[in-house]
């Protein structure tokens, strides 16, 4: 476990907007320097997660949920709870608090296009020529579950006799109540309306737990396993994998971790296959084991 005083190494160098931001009056709990640098330096040892000065307000606004929760009066004493033995279960909801999961159905569509019209066609063909129907697709940093579900509906949209295929989807993420979410595969009419009407009409119900909300279908909820999983740790699943999406994930991460997660990602990719990353996101100065085929689109050479 990371001590508050050992945090000042992973802490960036005080500027005087950070000190505003952190001097700002009015404010609930008492934060300061210390506690930021502790936080900052516990979330890049247990998730990779770089946290710069502009990212202050943000860290306040999520763990004061946590400190409310917990009938605390000041940052200082969340700290040392979260660094103690006794915090172990609440260090699980700080990771969570502190995760991005902005997301939402066929995000960034020209990767879905991009398996229709080559990705699955050419797995098809590899398959009738082997005989061997197997598909793996790796959803990493999976958040609340659209990115699965959309791969999924891809998958079936595209192989029209997949009941005689060997297909599954993995999807993982480090934050638990993200998992909880995807598993129930519940959402609301706001959340569903980027999904062409066609595959609403075939993948999408009216759900019987929620009025109002809409349920993924069996189907897709049947191909798809969710997990927890903390990337910077040891990964339990040998692959290979077919396509990988990694999306709006390493952005997060310093270069050295960056470097090592992509590497380990090539480790598990099939021959050619498909490493998907965010918009914002590339690999270069990161890996010389891809090259890239189109707008965040990389393949294993």
């Amino acid at each position: 476990m990371i001590s508050r005083s050992a945090s000042k190494e992973n802490a960036p160098k005080r500027t005087a907007s950070r000190a505003q931001a952190l001097s700002e009056a009015n404010r609930e709990f008492s934060f300061d320097q210390k506690d930021f640098d502790f936080i900052a330096g516990l979330i890049k040892t247990r998730a990779g997660i770089v946290l710069n000065e502009t990212k202050i307000n943000m860290v306040y606004g999520r763990l004061s949920r946590r400190l409310r929760a917990l009938g605390m009066t000041n940052f200082g004493e969340y700290c040392n709870l979260v660094s103690s033995p006794q915090g172990k279960d609440e260090l699980m909801l700080f990771t969570n608090s502190l995760t991005t999961n902005l997301t939402k159905f066929f995000r960034e569509a020209h990767h879905f296009e991009h398996m229709t019209n080559h990705l699955l066609p050419d797995v098809v063909s590899h398959a009738e020529k082997t005989g061997k129907r197997r598909l793996r697709i790796w959803s990493a940093g999976s958040s609340s579950g659209e990115e699965p579900y959309t791969i999924a509906m891809t998958v079936l949209d595209c192989i029209q006799d997949i009941q005689r295929w060997d297909a599954r989807i993995l999807a993982t993420d480090i934050d638990t109540h993200m998992l909880q979410t995807s598993r129930r595969g519940i959402y609301t009419e706001e959340r569903i309306e980027n999904i062409p009407p066609r595959l609403q009409k075939r993948f999408v119900h009216p759900s019987s737990e929620e009025p109002g909300k809409f349920q993924m279908s069996h189907q897709l909820q049947s191909m798809i396993a969710f997990k927890p999983l903390n990337l910077l740790e040891r990964w339990p699943m040998k692959g290979p994998f077919d396509a990988i999406f990694c999306r709006n994930v390493i952005i997060y991460f310093d270069r050295e971790t960056q470097k090592d997660l992509v590497d380990r990602y090539a480790d598990l990719l099939a021959p050619g296959g498909i490493l998907y990353v965010g918009h914002s996101e590339s690999l270069f100065d990161v890996s010389k084991r891809f090259k890239l085929l189109g707008q965040s689109i990389y393949q294993k050479l």
